[in-house]
């Protein structure tokens, strides 16, 4: 369970943190041309090392940069613009198994850092709701973005982004502390705050795009504290 906590966390460190979304465009525009693409699996294999922390292992670290490199290729290689986001979530699914494959064959091997399971699983839900969570959301709804007149100057750079991931932070915490009632007590503080936006745009689209944004930013937050709190009895 250690292990896998740890190059799950290794994983989306890899993915969702030291990858800019720069390199994301170069990649899908210059495909396995992209420099940044294997800069990326670079990382993916320096923080395997990191986190398994011995040099006598270097197997597993070149496995998983090798089954990241064939996977990312071959989701560049099948991208059209109409099945980004199905690739997404494969693609993530592929690196996860992957992941499970190399613990169930490598386990008894391997002498992890000697850090209590439970530290890892509380920081990988943590980590679970900020930029993957985003990355996942701004992916889901990416085909209802709708065109707005509100000018890009009346509101702050990435202000939604960070506003999004400290409220699922702060879900997060009420649920893995069992205070349920500061997530309502959040809910409704927002629901307050984004009304007078809402009316004053009278904007059907915008109102419903507004809506399945942030029911999805709550549902991923109590799902992901749900199951930490669940796979927390079995550590």
């Amino acid at each position: 369970m250690l292990l896998a906590l740890q190059l799950l966390f290794a994983h989306f460190l890899g993915d969702f943190l030291f990858q800019p979304y720069s390199w994301v465009k170069d990649k899908e525009r210059r495909k396995l041309a992209s420099p940044k693409l294997y800069f990326h699996i670079l990382i993916h294999i320096a923080l395997s090392f990191l986190f398994i922390w011995d040099l006598s292992l270097w197997y597993i670290p070149l496995i998983i940069g090798i089954s990241h490199l064939v996977i990312d290729a071959s989701k560049l290689l099948l991208q059209n613009g109409r099945n980004n986001r199905l690739l997404f979530f494969i693609d993530q699914a592929l690196h996860i198994l992957v992941i499970g494959f190399i613990v169930l064959l490598f386990t008894e091997t391997i002498e992890v850092i000697e850090v209590p399971t439970e530290f890892w699983l509380y920081l990988l839900g943590a980590f679970l709701v900020t930029n993957p969570a985003s990355i996942s959301i701004k992916t889901i709804i990416s085909v209802y973005t709708p065109k707005t007149e509100i000018e890009e100057d009346e509101s702050l750079n990435n202000a939604g982004k960070y506003i999004g991931i400290l409220e699922r932070l702060l879900v997060y915490i009420f649920i893995i502390t069992n205070h349920w009632e500061g997530v309502g007590f959040l809910i409704a503080a927002k629901s307050i705050f984004r009304f007078s936006d809402l009316t004053q745009s009278k904007d059907r689209k915008l109102t419903e795009y507004i809506l399945i944004g942030t029911l999805l930013s709550f549902g991923i937050a109590i799902g992901i504290a749900l199951l930490i709190n669940g796979l927390r009895f079995w550590v």
